[in-house]
């Protein structure tokens, strides 16, 4: 496999990590900055423009947003380390009699896990995969391991259409538009931003629903026909860590009697979710699913499911890991947002886009860029904070409908996490792969998947 091999050369000898990479966004942006919209040649421009930087790196609202985003991260990791969802891999993994039927089941649930939270479809896809891979060798069935791995990765060509999808999620909130577009577009543009784009628009919608249906049906049936068309490799897992499930830890001084109290976790977990339905219940019944609304229900069944506070935090140790990376890269994004909004560098963004594009076509070149912006900035949350604002304010001028640009680049973004192996890697640690070893077969997927969302884009 040639051509995974000098992909995985690219992106380890070419291409730095993300965090690296948005600090040359930062430099790039001022840069264009200072060149195309100093119209009045001000030779303290320079000072403005960092001014603009550091007010975009502390903005508030942009920062609450962070701490969403990465809530939907760390929670939907917690959920997968859980005793119900370790039982339920054991069940899967119980009815794995052949390889075809593993790749079927394991890229199946991947999609199904992924679709509710994108957290925990990964952090579930990759425990899956390793565990298939394993009782595939204990039972003597004839496998291909890193298949197995492409097929645990798969979730990640979705989640951004799903519950959790930072675009979808967030305009799904009362005003963020509005605040998003607030100093960008024109009194006349503001007029025509809707308070809220509600998920029977986006996420839940029959043209989204719809190309999920067709990707669920036919993603595994792909993995299905490569599975019949590549050989077996071997792969010894007594090389990996071993250490992928929960270990709670044994009562001590420090550890009290009420850290470990079932009564104490499930009570205060109950409490949580009656919280939830006495203050988000009637949105959630007008598809009104803001990312407080998920993260609060998924904090009281993370607790449920782990029964105690000790299980529960001892999950939170591991799965807080995965967040460090977006943790610190979220304001250096708003610093680039800062410039861009306040220099009007998203104004002359959004009119090349308008200059090239028509209300037909500005939906597949607001796919395809999301997809080429995703191999540079691997996170949908950072990209809907920088390129959010440019689609939405050509989206507006070319009276093209909100929900499906915004539908548009969560496709794009999701797509080429095929390519991009940021997020894969915690499966790699988890299975003891390489990027090398799957990206033959998800750039397979990644392949069918611009097949499907070009299409559902046109038809819809």
């Amino acid at each position: 496999m040639k051509i995974s091999n000098s992909i995985e050369k690219l992106f380890k000898s070419y291409i730095p990590t993300s965090f690296t990479i948005a600090v040359i966004l930062t430099f790039i942006t001022i840069f264009f900055a200072l060149v195309l919209t100093n119209s009045d040649n001000n030779s303290r421009y320079f000072f403005e423009i960092c001014s603009y930087w550091e007010k975009g790196v502390w903005d508030s609202s942009l920062l609450v947003f962070a701490y969403q985003m990465i809530l939907i991260l760390v929670l939907g990791h917690i959920l997968a380390l859980s005793t119900p969802f370790e039982n339920l891999i054991k069940k899967l993994t119980n009815n794995i009699n052949s390889s075809s039927k593993a790749v079927l089941i394991l890229s199946f649930s991947a999609i199904l896990a992924a679709f509710f939270n994108w957290g925990l479809g990964l952090i579930f896809g990759a425990i899956l995969a390793r565990k298939i891979g394993e009782h595939c060798n204990k039972n003597k069935i004839s496998f291909n391991y890193p298949l197995l791995g492409a097929a645990g990765y798969v979730g990640l060509m979705i989640w951004h259409g799903g519950i959790s999808g930072s675009a979808p999620i967030k305009v799904s909130e009362k005003n963020h538009i509005y605040n998003l577009m607030s100093g960008i577009s024109s009194p006349e543009n503001l007029e025509k931003l809707p308070i809220n784009i509600n998920f029977n628009e986006t996420v839940l919608s029959t043209a989204n629903l719809t190309t999920y249906l067709i990707l669920i049906i036919l993603v595994p049936l792909a993995f299905w026909i490569i599975n019949k068309l590549i050989k077996p490799s071997n792969f010894e897992f007594g090389n990996i860590n071993q250490n992928i499930k929960l270990n709670t830890p044994q009562n001590n001084s420090e550890n009290l009697k009420i850290d470990s109290s079932k009564i104490m976790g499930l009570t205060f977990g109950c409490f949580i979710i009656f919280c939830f339905a006495i203050n988000y219940g009637k949105q959630v019944l007008l598809f009104q699913i803001t990312p407080n609304a998920l993260n609060l229900l998924m904090l009281g069944v993370g607790i449920i499911l782990h029964k105690n506070f000790q299980s529960f935090l001892s999950a939170l140790k591991i799965a807080v890991g995965g967040a460090s990376g977006i943790l610190i890269q979220f304001p250096l994004y708003f610093g680039i947002m800062g410039i861009m909004k306040d220099s009007g560098l998203i104004i002359l963004l959004s009119d090349f886009f308008i200059s090239i594009s028509t209300e037909t076509t500005l939906p597949i070149f607001t796919f395809l860029s999301a997809g080429f912006v995703n191999i540079f900035i691997p996170s949908g949350g950072g990209q809907w904070a920088i390129q959010g604002p440019i689609i939405i304010e050509a989206a507006l001028n070319l009276g093209v409908p909100l929900k499906k640009v915004v539908m548009a680049l969560a496709y794009g973004d999701q797509l080429t996490n095929m390519l991009q192996p940021f997020w894969a890697l915690p499966l790699l640690a988890i299975t003891g792969l390489k990027a090398k070893d799957i990206l033959p077969y998800s750039l397979i997927i990644m392949v069918l998947g611009a097949i499907i969302f070009i299409g559902s884009l046109i038809v819809f």
